[in-house]
């Protein structure tokens, strides 16, 4: 009973990690969020010129000419999302005394081809390069960078369990001490900076 008891609230659990993060928690952001009316149309083609991230438009690329062509979901280089860390290498194991449940907040920065990203999210390497400059924020004031962040970025996500997130960033955030802030990790909903509370 008590099995299936956890098997339960581990699925609604992360039935509702993604639900906050797809539609941003409580905390609205400002106008450098990217759009987040994503839809099916979230996959577009990751060949596409970068857009300012304030872009309502759909259909066209800032500063460029004519009208963005979507081809379809973004080439198979999105499949490591969320397995590898930033440097290309597997996500290693938790060691032992990592903790069974953590309490976190989470910078999240959308690039075109991620989770609930519209059309004219940021590329992915703007969207690093972004994440980079956030993180440095995030190190001594983790609520400026939430400011910065997309809409989903939150300063309390509440408690998650291991085995719920995709190894990157379960790396990332269980190998962290209290406190902690970690840097740029990508996940298939887009980069997280991830700090752990509890």
């Amino acid at each position: 009973m008590q099995r299936s008891t956890a098997v339960i609230y581990t699925l609604f659990f992360a039935g509702a990690l993604a639900f906050v993060i797809t539609n941003g928690g409580s905390k609205g952001r400002g106008a450098a969020s990217a759009p987040a009316d994503a839809g099916a149309d979230a996959d577009a083609d990751a060949s596409l010129a970068p857009t300012a991230a304030g872009d309502g438009d759909a259909g066209t690329d800032a500063g460029a000419e004519g009208t963005v062509q979507e081809s379809g979901p973004e080439p198979a280089a999105r499949s490591d999302a969320g397995v590898t860390l930033l440097s290309g290498e597997a996500a290693p194991a938790l060691p032992v005394e990592a903790p069974k449940k953590v309490r976190f907040g989470v910078v999240l920065i959308q690039y075109r081809g991620a989770q609930g990203a519209a059309p004219t999210a940021r590329s992915k390497d703007a969207a690093l390069a972004l994440a980079r400059e956030l993180a440095e924020v995030a190190k001594t004031d983790f609520k400026a960078a939430i400011d910065k962040g997309d809409k989903g970025s939150t300063d309390d996500l509440g408690y998650i369990p291991r085995g719920v997130l995709e190894p990157a960033p379960e790396y990332e955030l269980f190998s962290l001490p209290k406190g902690g802030v970690s840097g740029p990790v990508d996940t298939p909903r887009g980069f997280w900076i991830a700090r752990r509370i509890e």
